[in-house]
């Protein structure tokens, strides 16, 4: 099943944005004259609970959709950078903790349609703040402690509306055993 790329065309070269237009070549031979892609880096999610099993969650303005939404930890994997290294980075950045455990949980595709990343996602159990936030210039981040039975109300209202975290949550709440 999978398609022949006979030509590829970068049309944004961006630091945050990498577009590119391909011409492929289906198996049975039907030529897709123009196929968008857009190249991303791999991303890392964080279903976090504190020593006091409380989730960790994040408020942030999101322009793409022009609101805020509440999600769970995560950001950019740095190019030479392995999937764990950067969970603890942004959860040592975003929200000032450190943990006794991260077990990667699942690895999920954003849109495999379009897009060519990775997120994976980790459990970190035993959380302890330890320092204040360090966020980028472009972050305004408010972190927020909830009991897990608040994530699992959250989440049948449809108030996680970012779809990897909401996906990420599920899994977290199955590893952690607790009904839904």
């Amino acid at each position: 099943m999978k398609w022949k790329t006979l030509s590829s065309e970068y049309l944004v070269n961006a630091p945050w944005a990498v577009l590119r237009r391909d011409q492929c070549q289906m198996p049975n031979g039907h030529i897709v004259p123009e196929y968008y892609v857009l190249e991303y880096p791999n991303w890392v999610n964080i279903v976090a609970l504190t020593r006091d099993n409380e989730v960790i969650l994040v408020k942030q303005y999101r322009h793409g959709a022009g609101k805020e939404f509440l999600e769970i930890p995560g950001g950019v994997i740095d190019e030479g950078e392995d999937a764990l290294t950067a969970a603890k980075r942004e959860m040592l950045e975003e929200t000032g903790y450190t943990f006794d455990s991260l077990e990667k949980l699942v690895d999920l595709y954003p849109n495999p349609a379009t897009s060519t990343n990775i997120t994976t996602t980790f459990l970190a159990k035993g959380g302890v703040k330890v320092k204040e936030q360090d966020l980028d210039d472009q972050e305004e981040i408010d972190v927020l402690l909830v009991s897990i039975d608040e994530v699992k109300q959250l989440l049948k209202e449809n108030k996680i509306g970012q779809a990897l975290h909401a996906a990420a949550l599920f899994y977290g709440l199955a590893e952690i055993q607790t009904p839904f």
